[in-house]
Order: structure tokens, then C-alpha cells, then sequence
């Protein structure tokens, strides 16, 4: 019975159980008590995009996110994060029986886990990996948080399946949606996306500016150090111009059309393939005719920036929180 150990707390975020319970409450109270006309959370809002930065950056988004999620039915978590630290063709699944945070322990669903290996498309996290990647382990505070406000006892808190998603191909992510499509259709089980959007900057290798005088359809350009500075638009208009079109990509509810805007712009969404896999298994389940068309479509609810960047030297990442409801 071992616990993966919360290795980020005390850097990206306290590790002080009553200054960390105290400030995801603050983040959630900032939130309306309804969000595009519904009251939250918002009923069967099963599925959610949040992002996975420090608490000070991206803690305040990720609050409108969660505060959507109805938990009312839920008894498993899939959470979905990207990898940064190995390359991973596929998807992978951690070998602990529970995720430690500074509020409380996560039980692990060893259930689910062993039905996801047996499919035999499953790695296995090592624990090296496990104790180093963010993306999941950035959300397992604000689960925990949600479950304390959702249910009377810590016996009746849903479990978790952690899957850490790699640089999966359409083909690929088409083959785990296939496989994540049952468990989506399933009222009890809840979907947590982890992903920030664009890293603009000469540090993360992309400075991708689409002019105002483009022609529909047309390319943007890269910009370079010794470039002058563009103004029309500023550069974080047009940053938030490529996350909007990739917004609109995943609201469209086509997964072929979200790759294909990745593919024309490049944005740095880091949870593109757990977005993918998500978006595929809706989709399956469309085609299918297990859900109606309504079901399954996000809806962005909160965008922000680290930064209004301005001058090529500077740099940005951009956090949004969507839902769907199933």
C-alpha cells in the first residue's frame, strides 16, 4: 500500500493544510453562483478542462472549473494530465494505492486500474515520474477540496484513476477514447482534464503572431528577437485570438477539427492528447448513439494570462476552465 507523495507542495503551492484549505475556498467564493445562466454546480457537468499551473497563476481559473462539477453521482475520478518529463507514446497508469495531498489522502481505484491494464495498452508510471509530473498533482487539492464540500464522510469520497497521457496520434487517442467511452457514458464517473493553453515566448520556442491584416485562412508568422515589436494587434491580442480559435475548436465538439487547428497554428496547449482523448471518447459515444448531440460539448467559462506580453522578450501562459455536461 504505498502513496504517491505531494512533491510540489511547499513549492507551487503551501503545504500548510489550513492556508491551502482557506485559499482554494477563497478562490471558489470569487466565483458567481451561476455561470451562463445556470445555477452551480451545474447539473450532470461531468466533465471538466482546468489548468495545472502554481496555485498564485492559474489557482483562481481553475476555481470556475471546479465550481461547475457536479459530484452528486460521482464514485470514480478519471483525471487526465499531460506528461512533461518522459516521452510517453501512450497513456499510463500509476502503480500507488493512493495520492497523498496536505488535506487528506486520495484513494486510488485499483479496480478501474486493473480493468484499464488488462486492455493492454496501459504503461505504468514509474514512481520516479509519478513524484516529478505536475499535471496531475496540481488538481488533487481542489478534488479533495470539492469532495470535503460534496460529501458528510471521507468513507463515502469517490476513488481516483490517475491516467498521465503522452504524445498520443489521432489514431491513437481515437483507440483510448474507444476505450475511456464506457466509463464516460457511466453517470458515476467523472472526467478532470488537465491542461493549460498557450506558452507564448522565445523560451517556450513559440512565437506564433497572426497580423490583423491576415486574409481569412491565411498563415501567421514567427516572430524573431531582432524583430520590432507588432502592434496590430499587441502580441497578447493575438495570443489570445490563437486560444480563442482553439477554444472554438473544442466547444465545436470535432475532435478532427481541434488537431487540425493545432496543426495550422501550433499553440502550446500542454493538455492537447488528454483534451484529445477526452473529445474522441465523446465522440464515440456520439456516433454510437449513446448520448445526443447536446451532450458531451464543452463550454469555456473563465480565460486568463499570466501576462500581457507586448515586447518579443516576454513570455506568457494562458489558463482556461471549460465544462460539459452529460
Amino acid at each position: 500500500m504505498t502513496s504517491r507523495e505531494a512533491s510540489h507542495a511547499g513549492s507551487w503551492y503551501t503545504r500548510n493544510s489550513h492556508a491551502l484549505s482557506a485559499e482554494l475556498d477563497h478562490f471558489l467564493e470569487q466565483v458567481p453562483s451561476s455561470i451562463k445562466s445556470h445555477q452551480v454546480p451545474i447539473p450532470r457537468a461531468r466533465i471538466i478542462i482546468a489548468p495545472h499551473a502554481g496555485y498564485t497563476y492559474s489557482g483562481p481559473t481553475a476555481a470556475w472549473a471546479y465550481k461547475t462539477l457536479d459530484l452528486s453521482k460521482a464514485k470514480r475520478i478519471f483525471l487526465l494530465g499531460p506528461s512533461h518529463t518522459i516521452h510517453l507514446p501512450g497513456c499510463a497508469l500509476s502503480k500507488h494505492a493512493k495520492y497523498s495531498t496536505p488535506l487528506g489522502d486520495l484513494t486510488i481505484d485499483s479496480e478501474t486500474v486493473k480493468e484499464l491494464h488488462a486492455t493492454g495498452k496501459f504503461d505504468t508510471i514509474s514512481r520516479d515520474t509519478d513524484e516529478v509530473e505536475h499535471s496531475l498533482e496540481m488538481h488533487l487539492p481542489y478534488i479533495y477540496k470539492m469532495l470535503t464540500l460534496g460529501f458528510k464522510s471521507s468513507e463515502d469520497y469517490p476513488t481516483l484513476v490517475p491516467v498521465l497521457v503522452g504524445s498520443t496520434s489521432e489514431t491513437l487517442e481515437n483507440a483510448y477514447g474507444q476505450i475511456f467511452a464506457p466509463y464516460l457514458a457511466d453517470p458515476t464517473s467523472v472526467f478532470v482534464v488537465s491542461s493549460d493553453f498557450c506558452h507564448w515566448g522565445v523560451r517556450f520556442q513559440y512565437t506564433y503572431y497572426v497580423p490583423n491584416n491576415s486574409k481569412p485562412g491565411s498563415s501567421g508568422i514567427s516572430l524573431r528577437r531582432r524583430d520590432v515589436n507588432p502592434r496590430d494587434p499587441e502580441i497578447h491580442e493575438s495570443i489570445g485570438q490563437l486560444d480563442k480559435m482553439a477554444m472554438d475548436a473544442i466547444e465545436g465538439g470535432n475532435h478532427k477539427s481541434f488537431l487540425e487547428n493545432l496543426r495550422e497554428t501550433g499553440n502550446t496547449i500542454c493538455g492537447r492528447h488528454p483534451i484529445g482523448v477526452v473529445m474522441a471518447a465523446i465522440s464515440a459515444l456520439k456516433e454510437e448513439g449513446r448520448i445526443t448531440p447536446e451532450q458531451g460539448n464543452f463550454n469555456f467559462v473563465r480565460y486568463e494570462r499570466s501576462g500581457d506580453v507586448v515586447d518579443i522578450s516576454d513570455s506568457s501562459v494562458s489558463y482556461a476552465s471549460a465544462y460539459a455536461v452529460m
